[in-house]
């Protein structure tokens, strides 16, 4: 019996700290791609593009991903 009663854990709650990043998407982005545009400044396009989105089921989906990624859109 005293064997089983040490595999109970000494505190009701663990837990674990876990650090995340926050990715911030900048708003205006830009309307089109444009020749020369770097990866990051077309990943902007497309992610401002989704934003922009005027379907209500894309819109909540959209903010589903972003809280599950961390990605807060915001206005500069």
């Amino acid at each position: 019996m005293a064997a089983k009663e040490e595999r109970v854990a000494k505190t009701a709650i663990e837990y674990r700290k876990v650090m995340t990043e926050i990715v911030y998407v900048n708003l205006p982005g830009p309307e089109e791609p444009t020749p020369g545009m770097t990866g990051g400044e077309l990943l902007h396009g497309f992610l401002v593009d989704l934003y922009r989105s005027e379907n209500p089921e894309m819109k909540t989906f959209l903010s589903h991903l972003c809280s599950k990624w961390n990605v807060v859109y915001r206005k500069v």
